[in-house]
């Protein structure tokens, strides 16, 4: 039997490349080139990647610094090593760098198995001063898709905002959020998530426990950072969209068993992939097909007992594509994998979706990744684009519902904008854009202490 769990990969062991893919033919390849552009003019900065080293994924130099230690630390946001991280988008001042001074860190989280597990990231000590009451406060970041190679994490992205080499393509367009943030005088810090930067595991996509845990401990973790201005006192906020609105709204849900030290005052919840089940059927035949593959391979790798589903459903094209993926940004698998639809995959020729109705393992398993089924102790800003058809609206509105349900405080926020081409990701990525500035002003009036009511009363009139 061939087992379909990809290979725990360190730096230095990045997985061959495949054959070109016959399914993406002159038209998609055009029509993934319009959905790459669109990701890129999120930020428009330029940095070459390194030069390939004996440390590297996908042609990528990923510093040792990513490498983890045998042993970590007792307890959960312990730091276990930090550095320096050189922003590639800084200006020299009086009293410091502007936006501020960055750190790259490495703390101690737990993942969905209840095992130890290192997380990377970075810590931002803004150069601007906090005007809202109280100490400075804190954002912890959660980034939206950023892919599954070590190269794509969020930390790297602060310093190499876009790299291209020929064979990867990252962008990290989650830094316009941070500086942002950093400009209102929050302190940011931004979680890697588990197994994206580390190199000692793939990357657990839209896993919700091991999400939820590394932005919290992202939060602990920098109250400890070396001329950190935040204290145990520094109220705290989350901020994700799409994959990292999915992190933010988990964390927000066990906040109060997994972390009640975190002074919690409020979480942004972006286009969340709350209910991965209906996700699966957006993401499918998009833009993002890729995405299917991370999942897959996350979910494998945390749950060893779907091998065995997976063993009989996945076709040898579909082994190719998720050996190929764990090792791809976004860009790539735009490039690669966009439009793909996961019938080519399966053995029967039958999509994803209709495999998950049909494997009772496999549904469980995202049923317990299902997040509104507990009431956050704090506020919640749910905002969903009302055309989005990569992670769909109907059901990141239905998280609202959810929590309005049990009694939680939610502001709802659908995102009128019209169709901007189905599938090509535009209809997710736009919202993001127009909607970030009243995120952050929202977010900054929770840091400040203020008060807010909740629109639950409004939401059967919100479509």
């Amino acid at each position: 039997m061939t087992h379909l769990a990809p290979p725990h990969h360190r730096a230095g062991t990045a997985l061959p490349p495949t054959a070109p893919h016959s399914h993406t033919d002159g038209r998609t390849r055009a029509r993934a080139l319009a959905a790459a552009v669109v990701a890129a003019l999120c930020l428009g900065t330029l940095s070459l990647s390194a030069p390939a080293s004996a440390e590297e994924s996908r042609g990528v130099e990923i510093p040792a610094f990513y490498d983890p230690p045998a042993e970590l630390p007792a307890d959960n946001g312990d730091l276990v090593r930090t550095e320096p991280l050189p922003l590639a988008l800084s200006l020299p001042g009086i009293g410091g760098p502007f936006p501020g001074k960055a750190t790259r860190l490495m703390y101690k989280s737990t993942d969905s198995n209840d095992s130890p597990v290192a997380v990377t990231g970075a810590y931002i000590e803004p150069k601007a001063d906090w005007k809202g009451e109280g100490p400075r406060p804190l954002v912890a970041l959660a980034p939206g898709t950023m892919g599954q190679g070590d190269q794509c994490s969020a930390s790297l992205g602060l310093e190499h905002p876009i790299s291209f080499n020929g064979r990867t393509v990252s962008v990290g367009y989650e830094d316009l959020a941070v500086y942002r943030l950093l400009s209102s005088g929050a302190a940011v810090v931004v979680t890697d998530y588990v197994g994206l930067g580390a190199t000692d595991r793939l990357h657990t996509y839209v896993n919700r426990v091991d999400g939820g845990h590394a932005l919290l401990d992202a939060a602990r973790a920098a109250r400890s950072v070396p001329g950190a201005s935040v204290t145990a006192d520094s109220r705290v906020a989350f901020y994700g969209y799409s994959q990292g609105g999915g992190a933010s709204g988990s964390a927000a849900e066990l906040q109060p068993s997994y972390a009640p030290d975190v002074p919690l005052t409020g979480a942004y919840v972006g286009a969340p992939p709350a209910d991965l089940t209906e996700v699966i059927k957006g993401i499918d035949g998009s833009g993002l097909a890729g995405a299917l593959g991370w999942s897959l391979n996350g979910f494998l790798q945390s749950d060893p007992s779907l091998e065995e589903v997976a063993d009989r459903r996945i076709n040898d094209a579909g082994r190719d594509a998720l050996e190929d993926l764990s090792t791809m940004c976004v860009g790539d698998a735009l490039f690669g994998y966009g439009f793909a639809k996961s019938s080519k995959w399966t053995a029967d020729g039958k999509s994803m979706s209709e495999v998950v109705t049909e494997e009772p393992a496999v549904q469980a398993v995202l049923d317990e990744q299902r997040i509104g089924k507990v009431k956050p102790a704090v506020p919640v800003r749910v905002a969903t684009g009302v055309q989005d058809d990569i992670v769909p609206h109907g059901q990141a509105r239905q998280l609202a519902v959810d929590w309005c349900e049990k009694g939680a405080n939610v502001t709802y926020t659908p995102i009128a904008l019209p169709n901007l081409g189905d599938k090509l990701v535009t209809n997710h990525v736009a919202p993001l854009l127009t909607d970030q500035g009243k995120a952050i002003s929202w977010l900054k009036a929770r840091l400040s202490g203020e008060e807010t009511g909740s629109t639950c009363g409004e939401l059967p009139n919100q479509r």
